[in-house]
């Protein structure tokens, strides 16, 4: 499309003065729609490259923040996944126990209360209606949620028996792929990912043009092409003026 443009601009010498608003238009219009309908196409897939090569760098890895429903299996989960190539380590970091909205008597309870529950809470957070647990490492969400749902049930008389579970997952960037296809399959999927596979791919998405813009930038350089073309017949006998001059001088 740009040797059609360039062209057009040649064809400059046949065509009156005011002919030649037209051409830049027509160059502007042809390179937008290039730029659109075939090289957009290939601009998208620009952080999907770059990630691809920093995937192939041997020791990088990735870290997937998983948040789980508690029906979920995680010694199951720990199982499969550490058996896949790539593997690094799974660890159950926090639960997330969804409560009533607290009146400010009954957080200022909880504040007290939740930390003499079970010394493996590493942590604990209350907001106006939830309960968050960091967990000591080795010790299960399923043991956290069972020790605090044996209080609950002690002090109301009712059980609690979910929480969302919060993990980490560490593998090697190579194996990134297959490792959410793996979640996939269970319905799973990371809530944020850390790692050069990842910021490689967020660094390229925030640098990248928008679509119009990528659109105009195309359209512009359309225009330049044919800018070219319309003085083409100039600027070839001038470049071969200034090649001969500095022959000249060289000989000198």
């Amino acid at each position: 499309m740009m040797v059609f443009v360039f062209s057009i601009g040649m064809l400059r010498q046949y065509m009156p003065k005011r002919e030649i608003l037209l051409v830049l238009a027509v160059a502007f219009l042809i390179g937008s729609i290039g730029g659109a309908f075939f090289l957009q196409p290939i601009y998208q897939e620009l952080p999907n490259m770059a990630s691809v090569v920093e995937q192939s760098m041997p020791n990088n890895e990735e870290t997937l923040y998983l948040d789980l429903s508690s029906s979920v299996d995680t010694n199951q989960l720990r199982s499969e996944l550490s058996g896949m190539e790539g593997f690094k380590s799974f660890d159950e970091t926090s639960i997330t126990i969804p409560m009533w909205h607290f009146n400010e008597m009954e957080r200022d309870y909880f504040e007290s209360i939740v930390g003499n529950i079970n010394t493996n809470y590493k942590n604990y957070n209350i907001t106006e209606d939830k309960i968050v647990i960091e967990l000591e490492k080795n010790f299960t969400s399923s043991d956290a949620l069972k020790s605090f749902s044996d209080w609950y049930k002690l002090v109301y008389g009712e059980t609690i028996s979910y929480a969302q579970i919060h993990a980490v997952l560490v593998i090697d960037s190579t194996q990134l792929d297959e490792f959410e296809h793996a979640l996939l399959q269970k319905g799973i999927v990371a809530s944020d990912i850390d790692g050069p596979v990842h910021d490689s791919l967020n660094k390229t998405n925030s640098t990248m043009l928008g679509n119009i813009e990528f659109t105009l930038v195309c359209g512009v350089v359309g225009v330049i092409v044919a800018v070219i073309g319309i003085y083409m017949d100039s600027v070839v006998p001038a470049y071969r003026r200034f090649r001969k001059f500095m022959n000249k001088k060289r000989k000198r």
